[in-house]
């Protein structure tokens, strides 16, 4: 059991909104999606983002902003306010090209302390109670999930110590075979987001995650299905591999979960 410091509260599950990156325009999915943002694309007859809506809903979190921009009215009329996903649903559009930060900054004023954070194209088996445990316990500014996978080159790589404290971000293509790579869920701590510049196209990869690391970010393992649907290769590999979780929740927000670092993965 991790010693939760003096001075940083329990955050209860339900008091955590979430945001989702979903405004990118999916330049490699071109060729098989043209009509629809990457978000949109279907599986077995299901929005993809739909998917990341039901993960949510399964970890007790209701309130979501998606943050839309490249063929934003496809997401936006599609789910509305949410109400048919029993879930509350804002939207903080980019009238111009902003990043990944810059879209997080752009929603500022509507995100929670802690965020949740998610790729829109990245189906990852994350839960909250162990993040949020983690979260506490270290008084940490923000907690990733990260994933073991046999090639690393296509992905943002991390290493971790045996605190499991990040000590290092990589750039997708700098590492190659086995590793640890950063599987686009985040629980963020608004004082990082206060911390951007407004108005300016950011990576969050890129351009802020190195610059956090002396200030207290860790990793936390994830050993369930990742899949990151950006090449037509992978989308072709979602249909089989997501079918399954289609209509699918789990009623119980702390089912399969435990907290800890790495070696004690969610």
């Amino acid at each position: 059991m991790m010693k939760k410091p003096e001075g940083k509260p329990d955050v209860p599950s339900g008091a955590v909104r979430a945001f989702v990156l979903c405004g990118g325009p999916g330049t490699r999915l071109r060729p098989v999606l043209a009509d629809r943002p990457k978000s949109m694309a279907l599986i077995a007859g299901t929005p993809f983002l739909q998917l990341l809506l039901d993960r949510l809903r399964s970890q007790g979190v209701g309130d979501v902003i998606l943050g839309t921009g490249y063929m934003a009215e496809k997401i936006e009329s599609y789910f509305g306010g949410g109400n048919k996903l029993a879930m509350h649903i804002r939207y903080s559009r980019e009238h111009e090209p902003l990043g990944t930060g810059g879209a997080l900054k752009l929603a500022e004023p509507l995100i929670s302390d802690p965020v949740l954070v998610l790729n829109g194209d990245s189906y990852v088996e994350w839960s909250l109670v162990p993040m949020l445990e983690l979260f506490t316990a270290k008084d940490a500014d923000m907690v990733i999930v990260v994933e073991a996978v046999a090639d690393a080159t296509r992905y943002g790589s991390v290493a971790l110590d045996q605190d499991g404290r990040v000590t290092q971000f990589l750039e997708k293509g700098i590492r190659a075979g086995p590793g640890l790579i950063n599987a686009g869920v985040y629980l963020v701590g608004k004082q990082i987001v206060r911390d951007l510049p407004a108005g300016t196209a950011i990576s969050l990869e890129r351009d802020v995650f190195p610059r956090l690391l002396n200030r207290g970010v860790y990793g936390l393992a994830c050993t369930g299905l990742f899949i990151d649907i950006g090449i037509p290769d992978d989308f072709k590999r979602a249909q089989a591999l997501l079918a399954s979780r289609v209509g699918t929740t789990s009623r119980d927000p702390s089912a399969s979960a435990s907290s800890g670092v790495l070696g004690n993965s969610i």
